[in-house]
């Protein structure tokens, strides 16, 4: 006892510190006294290593596959041919031809509520009739028979074909002509136009009246197309007006109608400008002008609107020169 409490004493008045007696006495003999300082190695980071930066993309594409068969398709309010063979990518004739028992040939007896058969590619779609042969479809719609056998959509066996009664077969890139009515040239002066034929809106022009000038302005205010464009199946132009607009009249002249009228057109007004020029104006809500009424151009014959056939209201204009059909858009400034 007296042994250790001398060297507690020791340790406490005498600075000994036994950690340090303990390392003294384990330390290499050959270091010199005092406290050593120890340095840890540099680190020396390997090689940066070389990477490719990936974000993610959110926006994924789906290849476009053809369709396997056609589609229906019911139409809608402000549709048009026109409109609806832009939505699928095809042309306005492909839609039409497919849907003849509905249509005739004409896109004006469009109306909501109609469901139409959206063929899968450009061409004729033909429902096969007892007697049809491949040979004959395809001379009749100007087509190839391979074109017609190699249509995956048909579904054919190249070797042995056989096509049932009242099958729809494509005929790709197929054409046929059109069957559709159009409102007769009427011309004015006494060539026994009769109300019987045309309708009530027809008159007796052989008094004369105004000539036009050969050039033509805008019959509505707007200059925006509202379904469909000018085209073999539409031979005029479809000009976006709200019901009651006013419309006007491209050029002076005599006006050779104006009333309903069959075909799909509803209230219709035309001029004959005496140059070999008639300008039609058609789904009228109204008109402001009777037959045999002379018209300064510019001057209001009509109000826009939605009758005949028609999903929604826009002036129906048509250019006809000697006859025929004129673009609108060669004479329209």
């Amino acid at each position: 006892m007296v042994v250790l409490l001398v060297y507690v004493l020791i340790i406490r008045f005498g600075g000994l510190n036994p950690g340090a007696s303990i390392a003294a006495a384990n330390a290499p003999q050959d270091l010199p006294p005092g406290p050593i300082n120890f340095q840890l190695p540099l680190f020396e980071p390997a090689n940066a290593i070389s990477s490719i930066l990936r974000q993610a993309n959110i926006r994924t594409i789906i290849p476009n596959r053809p369709r396997e068969g056609p589609v229906v398709y019911t139409v809608q309010k402000g549709d048009s041919i026109f409109g609806i063979a832009q939505n699928f990518n095809l042309k306005p004739e492909t839609v039409l031809w497919a849907n003849y028992d509905i249509l005739n040939d004409d896109p004006h007896m469009i109306s909501v509520g109609q469901e139409f058969l959206i063929p899968p590619t450009d061409g004729v779609l033909h429902v096969w009739k007892d007697g049809d042969t491949v040979d004959q479809i395809a001379a009749r719609f100007r087509s190839d028979p391979e074109d017609i056998l190699l249509f995956p959509a048909n579904k054919l066996d190249i070797a042995n074909p056989v096509i049932t009664l009242d099958q729809p077969i494509m005929i790709p890139g197929g054409s046929r002509e059109f069957r559709s009515w159009v409102v007769p040239t009427i011309p004015r002066g006494p060539a026994g136009v009769s109300t019987r034929i045309l309708g009530p809106g027809a008159c007796d022009t052989s008094a004369g009246g105004a000539f036009g000038s050969g050039t033509f302005v805008w019959p509505t205010n707007s200059r925006v197309l509202s379904g469909n464009d000018y085209w073999a199946g539409h031979l005029g132009i479809d000009i976006a007006a709200y019901t009651g607009d006013p419309i006007f009249s491209s050029d002076s002249g005599l006006v050779v109608y104006a009333g309903p009228i069959s075909g799909g057109y509803g209230n219709m007004v035309m001029v004959d400008h005496g140059n070999g020029y008639q300008t039609l104006y058609a789904h009228l809500s109204a008109w402001n002008v009777n037959c045999g009424a002379s018209v300064r151009q510019g001057s209001v014959i009509g109000r826009a609107g939605s009758t005949g056939r028609s999903t929604g209201p826009h002036l129906h204009f048509e250019v006809r020169y000697l006859g025929g059909f004129v673009n609108p858009w060669h004479i329209l400034p």
